[in-house]
């Protein structure tokens, strides 16, 4: 017996990283489509489970990140956007990784209700770019605040292309403000 294909999915410049589209059904009174699935893992070609789901509301020029854990903490993470538009980016700390050290950079948009895969080894984080934003994180592990890490927003040597008006400064927690950065944060083997 076929299903029907209820994504679709296009690879990014970090490797295992993926931008998915799940299908719309829409009518007259709405629409209807899969938030996630384990079948989409199983296409991507990861057998992880998703263990836990958060949820953050934040308001325009927020920044959130760039968080990661380490060790047996680190967490695989599918994320979208429910309300609102962010541009979200995600770095590669993997130094085995073809893309160690790069960064891919994509606005989210509830109105689109596409979702990004992040693998293991990646740091995640997200400026808002509307009045505010509801954002949705499926992780593979559970958040251990020991293992959490940070890498800096505005890190020279990533030159990460933030949609930031010119002399403007995102808001940001202080943990998020006071991040190593990319020579110096923790990375993956």
């Amino acid at each position: 017996m076929n299903t029907p294909t209820l994504m679709s999915s296009y690879a990014t410049c970090i490797a295992g990283c993926s931008v998915i589209k799940p299908a719309i059904f829409s009518d007259h009174r709405g629409y209807f489509l899969e938030a996630w699935s384990e079948n989409w893992l199983i296409q991507l070609g990861s057998g992880v489970r998703l263990v836990q789901d958060n949820q953050s509301r934040s308001l325009r020029n927020v920044l959130r990140g760039l968080h990661y854990q380490i060790g047996g903490a680190a967490q695989a993470k599918l994320v979208w956007v429910t309300a609102g538009r962010v541009f979200d980016v995600v770095v590669d700390l993997r130094r085995s990784s073809k893309s160690f050290g790069k960064w891919f950079g994509h606005y989210l948009d509830a109105a689109f209700c596409e979702r990004i895969w992040i693998p293991e080894g990646c740091a995640h984080g997200f400026l808002v770019v509307s009045e505010e934003a509801d954002f949705q994180y499926t992780v593979t592990k559970p958040y251990s605040p020991s293992h959490e890490r940070s890498l800096s927003w505005k890190d020279a040597s990533l030159a990460i292309d933030w949609p930031l008006a010119p002399g403007h400064i995102p808001i940001l927690s202080t943990k998020d403000a006071s991040a190593p950065t990319f020579p110096s944060c923790d990375k993956f083997a």
